[in-house]
């Protein structure tokens, strides 16, 4: 006899409490899971601008950006749903994400693929019904990129990289579209360098948790290495912090100086546990290292106050 293959594995009937849903309501399950609702607080970066130039830049501005946010939501889910059905084969294979919907086969990938559709033109079309075609041209141009990243950018080593990272910029320069809050040189740059880190962490935890089996699962996998992907995320957190304190000590006021360069300690703090959290062999996604741990949550916070003192 043949050990059954992971897609078996996976496809087998549920006996959990989904399994005794309605059919419709599973199915309705099954899209919520493939748009990944533990991902929808990254979409909070169309805050970011506003919260950094202390002001939401125009009458009604709060709902503005609350629009970015919603668009974004909507065009990340459509990417999920792209690069599930792309990705199902490879996904089977995966200790964690072998249990997607697609990749089970609780989702259709004609449903998917459907769904991805609405949602790209309801994100585009949110833009025009504010009367910002700026956002209609950010959030075009994220899934853009997002689209060539699931055609063949993936398999591209850095270059995928620099795409992960792009869709956290996107997310910022959207909000900053969408609130009429223009972003400085400094922020963007910030931003741009914690994008990298995360991507790159993402990358690092992966290749520790599959080993050899990481180039199958990931293609470009087979460009990295994990010294070299921790040298760089290291290496992208240092500049990280040298930039965000040399913009804190460019701040015209004495105070806010004080407060904001008190605030590049607290960014290190969470930086240097990020970068404990990260050297851990986990199959979690590094979105939850993030946001789910005490420590981790008590250097943001302590950041976020220090920050918020000083403007």
């Amino acid at each position: 006899m043949t050990a059954p293959t992971p897609a078996a594995q996976v496809t087998r009937p549920r006996s959990g409490t989904t399994a005794r849903l309605p059919g419709p309501v599973r199915w309705l399950w099954a899209v919520i899971q493939s748009t990944r609702p533990r991902q929808w607080p990254k979409n909070l970066l169309v805050f970011a601008a506003p919260l950094a130039g202390d002001t939401l830049g125009r009458p009604g501005g709060f709902w503005y950006a609350v629009v970015a946010g919603a668009a974004f939501v909507l065009a990340s889910s459509a990417v999920y749903l792209i690069n599930d059905v792309a990705d199902a084969e490879r996904d089977r294979r995966h200790p964690y994400k072998r249990s997607r919907p697609v990749a089970s086969g609780r989702l259709p990938a004609a449903h998917a693929v459907a769904l991805a559709v609405i949602f790209v033109l309801a994100a585009v079309g949110a833009g025009f019904a504010i009367g910002e075609p700026w956002l209609a041209a950010t959030v075009a141009a994220y899934l853009a990129v997002s689209f060539l990243y699931s055609a063949g950018l993936k398999h591209v080593p850095v270059i995928e990289l620099a795409c992960v990272a792009s869709g956290f910029v996107f997310r910022v320069v959207g909000g900053a579209a969408a609130t009429h809050v223009p972003p400085s040189g400094w922020f963007l740059l910030v931003c741009s360098l914690g994008a990298l880190m995360v991507a790159t962490a993402k990358r690092y935890t992966e290749l520790t948790v599959l080993g050899a089996d990481a180039a199958r699962h990931r293609p470009a996998m087979r460009g990295y290495s994990p010294r070299a992907l921790r040298l760089a995320q290291r290496g992208v957190s240092g500049v990280m912090v040298v930039s965000y304190a040399l913009w804190a000590a460019t701040e015209p006021g004495a105070r806010m100086r004080v407060f904001h360069l008190l605030s590049a300690l607290a960014l290190g703090a969470a930086l240097v546990r990020f970068d404990r959290l990260t050297a851990r062999a986990t199959s979690k996604p590094v979105e939850d290292l993030i946001s789910r741990d005490p420590v981790m949550i008590g250097c943001e916070a302590a950041w976020l106050v220090l920050f918020a003192s000083g403007l």
